[in-house]
């Protein structure tokens, strides 16, 4: 009853210098994505596309189809058959060259592969290499985090949106897809960390940087109660996005994030504990 009440829970959360050239990768001249997801997905998107010109991916090219809360998910996208964002994502596959396609990890706790499946089974027809990707997002109610992970059987959040990755969006959405198109490379990117070991460094007095829990983006870990990130978050999410993606050395990257804590670090250190059944 507690796992299944999770999965409910989960489903309900709201899940988008012209001469610097200092890449560590640029014999790789970038690739042609489509984005769809919402505010916990879109900052990652459009930041993306700063970091990896910055890196060197001079052909790195992105179209983001953005909607507000579930309207952002997979699935919505797909059963709004008349909206103009199904006949944008639709369009962009159509005209084909997509080599990478993302999507946040909102869905329905019926059938959770709902959505995702419909899309991908979509963009292969005129896209049949590419690569499909996941971004799971933090918990939202960050004040509230605590008291949740408790309430369904969980001593931390840490170990709350551990079970989220490992078991939920894994085990239940990857694992499936992987067995329905087991030529498509599938992956996910736990971007969600980035919010909560930020939080806990900030607890921890761990952070070089000034920055409160809420208010400007600038100066803020998030903007509201209800959890959108602040810049620092965005940086490190987005780094987590460069790893995941093009698997960049953060250790070598000089992307400027504008901070003074090692966000580079600490993206790198978070896709390393990633488990690697789930990187590309």
């Amino acid at each position: 009853m507690i796992k299944k009440s999770i999965i409910y829970l989960l489903s309900l959360i709201v899940i988008s210098s012209c001469t610097r050239n200092t890449g560590t990768n640029n014999n790789d001249p970038g690739h042609r994505m489509l984005l769809i997801g919402n505010s916990f997905f879109k900052p990652y998107a459009n930041h993306l596309d700063d970091v990896a010109a910055d890196a060197g991916y001079r052909n790195h090219n992105s179209t983001l189809v953005f909607r507000g809360g579930e309207n952002g998910w997979a699935i919505s996208f797909w059963n709004d058959s008349t909206s103009n964002s199904h006949q944008e994502i639709k369009a962009a596959f159509d005209a084909g060259g997509i080599e990478y396609f993302g999507m946040t990890s909102g869905s329905s706790p019926n059938i959770r592969t709902e959505g995702f499946s419909e899309w991908i089974q979509y963009g292969l027809q005129e896209n049949p290499d590419m690569k499909v990707f996941i971004s799971i997002p933090p918990i939202d109610f960050p004040t509230n985090w605590t008291d949740t992970a408790q309430h369904y059987g969980f001593n931390s959040i840490e170990s709350f949106y551990y079970y989220l990755v490992n078991t939920i969006i894994h085990k239940t959405v990857v694992d499936p897809l992987r067995a329905e198109f087991p030529n498509t490379t599938i992956f996910t990117m736990p971007t969600g960390w980035a919010a909560i070991n930020l939080l806990k460094m900030k607890q921890d007095g761990l952070l070089s940087d000034s920055i409160n829990i809420t208010g400007p983006s600038a100066t803020s870990l998030f903007t509201d109660a209800k959890g959108h990130q602040g810049q620092i978050i965005v940086e490190t999410g987005t780094l987590i996005w460069m790893k995941g993606i093009y698997r960049e050395d953060l250790g070598t990257n000089s992307y400027p994030t504008g901070f003074n804590t090692d966000l580079h670090g600490l993206a790198e250190q978070i896709m390393n504990d990633h488990d690697p059944l789930y990187n590309q």
